[in-house]
């Protein structure tokens, strides 16, 4: 890594001005990431029979991709920085991770099973060149002990949250309004607009993020790239691992913002509004709101962080990092609220009030972690595995978005699955004639007023479920109809009867106090494609989740993020004292008198200075 600044010199704001080159280019990509991950889930979910069809996985398939899906486009940050550090160089790495991108997102615009999942490989290839070194190429714009290194992290940090915060909104309503697929274009326009900003400002990052074996680096810094690690330097690598799990922590509780938190707001949130021609806000568009309030209170946070260091109080890094944590995971108590208030009746959804009041913490949370260790691994690295450890540092965000997928999975019951046992006549007076949006013949899209079914779309009802003599009862509740001979239940494990009347007799549940079922209906997916089908009113399977039940395991899912990154964060703190002393005062080079604190000074240059 090249840590001599432009050649230039030149400057914007009192910053280097390829801080803002590097802004840019990773607004735009994290515009990009961001739009497409908003509605990724929601494209999963989505039934493969609707107007705008996606994937029809269910809600835990579709956590359970969502997890794997982000931590490999993280972990691929580690390959990413190996190849910068031993190959091509920071400012090469992420040339090229730009251009896999664009084409990945391109690809991802396609309506087409085959173009998902080939869109999300490159997609993963293509942030693993980038954001690694990207980040530790802001690094390199500044010099060793230089105060303004914290402030410029931040800015990137705050810049890049432009990006996401744009990708929100527009992304998802744009995917709402005309499609799932044009979202996905509109996410991959943003990675080109990036890619050229990066080719464009080429002159202003001259000696940053060279390849070390290259002619563009000092002979120091090639000396130091070969030479094995001292005693200081593995020292703080050990805390750099340890940080690392921190990260861990951190983000499998902060990253189910694009998966439970991205379900629960769009299935028990009330989000209607009257805001001009806009009904209800979508889903998706509640990811912005975290990148809204980095934005408002990005300076503000920092700022208290240097006035709280002014005051000759604990600052540093780990310690941010472990007040971030707990923060964070207070956020959740909000969603207990939510999950509380929309459990109170049935069907019935939370105020929009508590998920901003969960973001919020989230969001402070993250801003007293993530902008921090990024600062802290480029403080602490050794200049030849600079990109690597880097790469570590997002593959432990890679493993924490894991952990938050599998944490989301697990808070989304397996449905009990069937089929319908009747024709299309048994079922028409559970339904009612609507206004559906389908493709004609000219594949436009157009409104017609008709039964779901004749338009082989899907339709629910909504009923009471309880258990009376033995059996499993199903009685509507707009009618008090029962809705037994509709359909039958599966058989095998986990779908069947028996684990329903099991669960129903465990509860003592009646019908006078009854659990509660959304049924839902959906044509088989390559049956709805045979035209000559269409109407038919056969082939449709039958899903539900028990309300109760799903509302409890929500509930227990945000009670134990809040209990686990509380108890974690207290815990850092208890052993920070220890922690700091394997950091040899690397965070304490922008102050004099150093060495008198007892710190042990690996920089040599600053020895000799004093």
């Amino acid at each position: 890594m090249a840590t001599t600044k432009v050649s230039s010199e030149k400057e914007l704001f009192g910053h280097p001005v390829g801080l803002f080159i590097l802004f840019f280019t990773e607004m735009w990509e994290r515009f990009s990431y961001y739009g497409m991950r908003g509605i990724l889930v929601l494209y999963m979910a989505t039934s493969a029979t609707a107007v705008d069809p996606g994937l029809g996985w269910s809600s835990k398939d579709a956590v359970w991709l969502y997890g794997w899906y982000t931590m490999l486009v993280y972990i691929a940050a580690i390959p990413g920085g190996w190849v910068a550090d031993k190959f091509l160089g920071q400012k090469k790495t992420v040339m090229l991770g730009g251009l896999l991108l664009c084409f990945g997102h391109g690809i991802l615009a396609i309506p087409q099973d085959w173009a998902f999942f080939t869109g999300l490989f490159f997609i993963i290839v293509g942030v693993g060149g980038l954001k690694p070194n990207i980040s530790t190429m802001v690094g390199g714009l500044y010099k060793e002990g230089d105060i303004r290194r914290d402030s410029g992290f931040t800015i990137f940090y705050i810049g890049i949250n432009i990006g996401a915060f744009l990708a929100s909104i527009s992304v998802g309503l744009v995917a709402y309004y005309y499609g799932w697929h044009y979202g996905f274009g509109l996410a991959g326009i943003g990675m080109l607009i990036g890619q050229l900003v990066y080719v464009w400002g080429q002159r202003f990052l001259v000696g940053v993020g060279e390849f070390t074996g290259g002619s563009k680096v000092s002979a120091a810094e090639r000396e130091a790239a070969k030479r094995p690690l001292n005693k200081i330097e593995k020292d703080r690598i050990i805390v750099l691992l340890i940080s690392f799990l921190i990260i861990i922590v951190f983000f499998g509780a902060f990253e189910q913002a694009g998966g439970l938190m991205n379900l629960y707001t769009d299935a028990k949130v009330d989000r209607t509004i009257n805001l001009f021609s806009i009904k209800e806000i979508p889903a998706a568009v509640f990811q912005s709101l975290n990148a809204g309030y980095i934005i408002i209170f990005g300076t503000l946070v920092g700022g208290f962080w240097l006035w709280w260091r002014k005051q000759g109080k604990e600052s540093s890094s780990l310690f941010k990092m472990a007040i971030g944590t707990i923060i964070m995971g207070l956020g959740y108590v909000f969603m207990m609220f939510a999950s509380k208030e929309a459990s109170a009746e049935a069907f019935g959804r939370a105020a929009m009030i508590w998920v901003f009041l969960a973001y919020l913490f989230h969001t402070i949370g993250e801003l007293c972690t993530s902008p921090v260790s990024l600062s802290f691994i480029t403080k602490l690295a050794p200049i030849k595995y600079a990109s690597i450890m880097m790469g570590i540092y997002f593959a432990a965000t890679g493993f924490g978005n894991k952990l938050a997928g599998s944490i989301g999975e697990t808070s989304q019951l397996e449905p009990y699955k069937g089929k319908m046992t009747v024709s299309k006549q048994a079922v028409l007076p559970f339904m009612s004639k609507d206004s559906i949006k389908v493709k004609n013949k000219e594949k436009k899209v157009v409104t017609i007023y008709d039964y779901p079914i004749n338009e082989d779309k899907n339709f629910s009802i909504k009923a009471n479920v309880y258990q009376e003599n033995g059996k499993v009862i199903y009685k509507e509740i707009k009618s008090d109809k029962i809705l037994n001979n509709l359909f039958a239940l599966n058989t095998g494990k986990n779908t069947n009867s028996s684990k329903l009347l099991e669960e129903l007799e465990k509860n003592d549940v009646t019908d006078a106090n009854p659990y509660h079922a959304n049924i839902i209906f959906e044509k088989d997916k390559d049956k709805a494609q045979v035209i000559e089908n269409k109407g038919d009113g056969k082939d449709y399977q039958v899903s539900f989740v028990l309300e109760e039940d799903q509302s409890a395991q929500e509930y227990k899912t945000f009670l134990w993020l809040t209990i686990f990154t509380v108890s974690f964060g207290a815990l850092l703190l208890i052993f920070l004292k220890r922690l700091k002393k394997l950091t040899h005062g690397a965070e304490d080079k922008e102050v004099e008198g150093l060495e008198a604190e007892g710190f042990e000074l690996a920089d040599t240059e600053i020895k000799n200075k004093k």
